[in-house]
């Protein structure tokens, strides 16, 4: 039987402590949404870079099609596309994402030693609980809420809840206090939408003008059957299964 874990924010990863196991990061407001989409919108690859530097780095050597989009402390970056779907879905088709935010992003890196790395988000879970449940059971789980700028957040608690619940729909896993207790908070917290929309990044983004929109569509479960992989050797997450090197 394999065991999922659960931590709380990124500030609580000790990447030694991931060797050997599988790590699935959620950003759900945007980061980890904004992958899932653009893979699904037909963008080639997701490249999550640590800083806007890097990004900025990244495009000048970048001899493909791409698009730079990121945020820093829930700002646009100048010069970026704003990184949420709604914004870069006709865009993105035939092109690599190069993708920077303040936490989602920030949680792949730091998450890099674990033996494979997914991201997921509420958008593409039940595809990815099929993936880990006939991939990798029998291992050991590690769900990573990205959180915020070193808070634990609700919705991406209440992503890894989800994950939960459909990684148990399709096998037996032992669930760790942390994992067991995100499992009640989504089952008992209603619409994905109320959480997205109430909790404490949702409500600020909307207070500085964002269009709830962004926030609706990021709260649809099950809309698309990307699994979402990230490949060390070329630091790109895309549709498919990597191991680490």
């Amino acid at each position: 039987m394999g065991k999922i874990e659960v931590i709380f924010k990124k500030e609580d990863i000790h990447p030694e402590k991931l060797a050997g196991k599988t790590a699935v990061v959620f950003d759900v407001l945007f980061a980890t949404s904004t992958m899932t989409s653009a893979i699904a919108d037909g963008a080639l690859s997701v490249l999550p870079v640590y800083s806007p530097e890097e990004a900025v780095k990244t495009a000048e050597a970048f001899d493909e099609p791409f698009l730079l989009a990121g945020e820093d402390q829930g700002r646009t970056i100048d010069g970026f596309h704003p990184p949420l779907r709604n914004q870069l879905k006709e865009l993105v088709a035939g092109k690599h994402l190069i993708l920077t935010t303040t936490n989602g992003t920030v949680a792949l890196h730091k998450a890099q030693q674990a033996a494979h790395l997914y991201a997921s988000s509420l958008l593409n879970n039940p595809a990815t609980a099929r993936h880990l449940s006939e991939s990798h059971s029998g291992e050991t789980i590690v769900i990573i809420c990205s959180g915020s700028s070193g808070l634990y957040t609700m919705e991406d608690f209440y992503g890894a809840g989800s994950l939960v619940h459909y990684m148990q729909q399709n096998g037996n896993w032992e669930l760790s206090d942390g994992a067991l207790t995100s499992l009640h908070f989504y089952k008992g917290s209603g619409s994905a939408r109320t959480v997205l929309r109430s909790c404490r990044i949702g409500g600020w983004l909307m207070k500085y003008g964002l269009d709830p929109a962004e926030i609706d569509f990021a709260a649809q479960e099950g809309i698309y059957e990307t699994v979402l992989a990230y490949d060390r050797n070329t630091g790109q997450v895309k549709e498919g299964h990597y191991a680490s090197s």
